[in-house]
């Protein structure tokens, strides 16, 4: 296993990011979480990271019940979040933190990061001392390392790193698409966190499943290399940048998180072949045209029609890039049954403020209305 060169409490390069985990109906499977919780700790990998509203809340509770409880506190890191939506003045994000110690059974944080942040929502931060409050919980011991979480342009971090020049890591997005795309900025948010010697946490690396479920052309590419998944070409693309102390990845059954662990834990850069593969299957992707939607489903909570944005989109892109005729069934007969259809949306403009990646939902739901309500 890598030896991790920026915290030596965790294990190797590898993180079980619980935004996504295996479900039973509307509920996470604990069970299968539990095994999946075993393997990873088994292999010798330790990092968990969750955030209060992943999975309506119900990821914090997963920790705990599958991890916490069932391991000693040395056998684990766990990274939590302070998240716009849940603290209004200073004064609330005490009370905050010390809930979320309580539903995932810890009495500290390894890593507490200032979640999401964007050239928006940074300055309310500032505003509530909200990072001088977290610098406080960490003399206090209930905190061990202080970080973001960050969405925006190269220039934003560069900021915050220069008001808050304390922190000590990074979480950003950083998969082979994203890394030269002009919207998310990896490449140049990458660059400043190694200009300002702040190890980098990478989330998305297989960008919310799109890396996995590749139109035939790409898969082609990768399947002439005889190596291994799909995923494993981005895992391994995003872990081998010099300035990565993790790559997160979000698991929703056991057989992804085998997967996973089978190349991450005897982890090896791509070589010279594998890279120009990756830039021939970029290529292939920016033809598609698809939307670049993460799943993240920060978009979904606020929605006044209860759109689910992220499953829309995902229709659109397997239509377009498949010619997958099944998702006119499951656009009209499971996604919109029970929630707004896209042309319900109102145009208020909630879900593009909540966007990571700055996409322009309200122009693109009306796509989706137009393809599939036809």
């Amino acid at each position: 296993m890598v030896q991790n060169r920026f915290f030596p409490e965790i294990n190797g390069n590898f993180a079980f990011g619980c935004m996504r985990l295996p479900m039973n109906g509307d509920k996470v499977d604990h069970e299968q979480v539990c095994r999946m919780a075993d393997a990873f700790i088994d292999r010798g990998f330790n990092y968990f990271d969750t955030a209060h509203g992943y999975i309506s809340t119900q990821s914090e509770i997963a920790v705990r019940e599958c991890v916490a409880k069932r391991y000693d506190r040395s056998r684990f890191v766990l990274t939590n979040k302070l998240t716009d939506g849940y603290f209004k003045s200073e004064e609330d994000i005490r009370p905050f933190f010390e809930s979320q110690l309580e539903a995932c059974g810890v009495e500290y944080f390894d890593f507490y990061l200032m979640h999401a942040q964007d050239h928006r929502n940074y300055q309310r931060f500032k505003k509530c001392r909200a990072y001088e409050t977290a610098f406080a919980l960490k003399k206090e011991g209930k905190i061990r390392h202080v970080g973001l979480s960050f969405h925006d342009k190269a220039d934003v971090l560069e900021q915050i790193l220069n008001d808050y020049p304390e922190i000590e890591v990074v979480q950003i997005q950083l998969n082979y698409v994203d890394y030269e795309d002009e919207g998310v900025d990896s490449k140049n948010v990458y660059e400043v966190c190694e200009r300002f010697n702040k190890p980098v946490l990478v989330m998305e690396p297989v960008k919310g499943g799109s890396l996995v479920n590749l139109p035939e052309e790409a898969k082609e590419v990768f399947d002439n290399l005889h190596g291994g998944s799909y995923a494993s070409y981005a895992l391994r693309y995003a872990a081998g940048f010099p300035n990565i102390c993790a790559v997160l990845s979000g698991m929703s059954n056991m057989e992804q998180m085998e997967d996973n662990l089978s190349f991450m834990a005897d982890f090896k850069p791509l070589n010279a072949e594998e890279q120009a593969a990756v830039k021939q299957v970029c290529a292939i992707l920016r033809k598609q045209n698809l939307i670049p939607c993460t799943a993240c489903r920060y978009c979904v909570d606020g929605c006044p029609k209860k759109i689910l944005i992220p499953e829309l989109f995902s229709c659109l892109n397997a239509k377009e890039a498949f010619n997958d005729w099944n998702q006119d069934f499951y656009y009209n007969n499971v996604l919109t049954t029970r929630n707004g259809k896209a042309s319900d949306c109102i145009k208020c403009g909630k879900c593009e403020r909540a966007c990571p990646q700055h996409l322009p939902i309200r122009e693109l739901l009306t796509k989706v209305a137009a393809k599939f309500e036809r």
